[in-house]
């Protein structure tokens, strides 16, 4: 069972790379916008548009909560590590499957009630430096960035899940990846090491 589930991996990392292009181009042009805005005040034939900050808000917003999306695959998210080496690995295993269902359902209801948001409040207003633009764009990061939690929760609790049916060490998604490669360089170097001794005691 969990060699057919771990096929669908590809569709994760897709997703991952989506999300972290959008926060990367949402990057750049904050930093663009913020340069030419910020040089417009002080050299005349730079422009310095009223729309700038506005903007700038909104495309941080994205940002802030689509990398802690990202940041649940990779397992780098805020966590308390203080009593982790007292407790037996199990019961981590376990804390931690609780722990990714709290998030999860906070995934959830950032989705359910931020679409609501979007599509009253925001609908109904907007931007002040832009009239023909309406205010939901800048609550639609919520939503967004739950759909996005929530896939990414989705396959941090099978890895729990599969860690804990076969007794073996949990990884995260990208984290994963790294670690093979890492553990792969380790071994050839050891190997490699052996293979210098062994030559060394036929001298």
């Amino acid at each position: 069972m969990f060699e057919k589930l771990d096929r669908i991996k590809p569709v994760y990392d897709g997703v991952y790379k989506v999300v972290l292009f959008v926060c990367k181009i949402f990057l750049i042009a904050d930093i663009l916008i913020t340069t030419m805005s910020v040089m417009g005040r002080y050299i005349s034939f730079i422009p310095d548009p009223s729309w700038s900050e506005e903007v700038i808000l909104t495309l941080m917003s994205y940002m802030a909560v689509l990398s802690a999306a990202l940041a649940i695959r990779r397992g780098a998210h805020i966590r308390m590590t203080a009593f982790d080496r007292f407790l037996p690995k199990n019961v981590l295993k376990i804390l931690d499957l609780l722990g990714d269902l709290m998030v999860l359902t906070f995934a959830a209801i950032m989705l359910v009630v931020g679409s609501q948001y979007a599509a009253t409040i925001g609908s109904k207003g907007t931007y002040v430096s832009m009239p023909w633009l309406s205010r939901i764009w800048m609550y639609l990061p919520v939503p967004v960035a739950g759909v996005a939690m929530i896939v990414f929760e989705l396959e941090t609790l099978y890895a729990h899940i599969k860690s804990i049916v076969l007794k073996t060490e949990y990884m995260a998604g990208a984290v994963e990846d790294k670690n093979d490669e890492i553990t792969a360089a380790i071994k050839k170097a050891e190997e490699e090491e052996k293979e210098m001794k062994g030559k060394e005691g036929d001298q």
